[in-house]
C-alpha cells in the first residue's frame, strides 16, 4: 500500500513511518513525502486555519495512493493562558473521499514568541530564533518549539505523532464512524 505525506520534512515524513508501522494493516506501506502547498498562511493562527492547511496538504499529496496525510501545525485560542493562544498539530488523512482528522496535546510558546507571531508575522522557528532561543531558523526540522520547552522529553516527531493516532481511530474504528 502506498502512503504520500504533504511535506518534505523529514520528521513530519518519519512520524507518519513510524506510527503506521504500528498498525496491522498499515505495516507493510511505503510512506512518500510530497511537496504539498497548505493553502493557508506559513503560520496558522486559528485551529480553523490549522485544520484547513492539514486537509489541503493531504488532497493535494494525494496522487497514486490509498491514503495521504496532511499535517500542520499552527495557533490556537485557549482563554486563560498567559498568551491567550496555544500551539497544536493537525493530521489530516485523506482516502480520496473522506478526510479523517486528529489532534495533538496543546501548548503555550514564550510571550515573546507569540508576540513575533501575531504582530510581526513570523513562522514559529523564526520567532524562537528572533528570541534568541534557538541557533538557527530550522528548530521546526529537528525537536521542533516543544523540544526545546521540554528540554527534549517531547521532541516534534512525538509530538506529531500524537496527531496521527488520533486521525488514525477512525480507520481503526471505521464501524463507528
Amino acid at each position: 500500500m502506498k502512503v504520500n505525506v504533504g511535506s518534505e520534512n523529514k520528521v513530519k515524513i518519519e512520524a507518519v513511518f513510524d506510527i503506521l508501522k504500528e498498525y496491522p494493516d498499515f505495516s507493510s506501506c511505503e510512506v512518500t513525502g510530497k511537496k504539498a502547498d497548505s493553502e493557508v498562511s506559513g503560520q496558522p493562527k486559528s485551529l480553523e486555519e490549522t485544520i484547513k492547511g492539514a486537509k489541503n496538504r493531504a488532497e493535494n499529496s494525494f496522487l497514486g495512493c490509498k491514503y495521504s496525510f496532511g499535517l500542520e501545525s499552527g495557533l490556537m485560542k485557549v482563554p486563560g493562558t498567559k498568551t491567550g493562544y496555544m500551539d497544536v498539530t493537525c493530521c489530516a488523512i485523506y482516502d480520496g473521499e473522506n478526510f479523517h482528522l486528529g489532534l495533538s496535546s496543546a501548548f503555550e510558546y514564550p510571550i515573546a514568541v507569540t508576540e513575533y507571531v501575531l504582530e510581526d508575522g513570523l513562522e514559529v522557528s523564526s520567532a524562537f530564533f528572533k528570541a534568541g532561543l534557538a541557533k538557527d531558523e530550522k528548530i521546526g526540522s529537528r525537536e521542533g518549539a516543544i523540544g526545546f520547552l521540554t528540554k527534549n522529553r517531547i521532541v516534534r516527531k512525538e509530538y506529531t505523532k500524537q496527531a496521527i493516532r488520533m486521525a488514525l481511530i477512525h480507520l481503526e474504528n471505521k464501524e463507528l464512524y
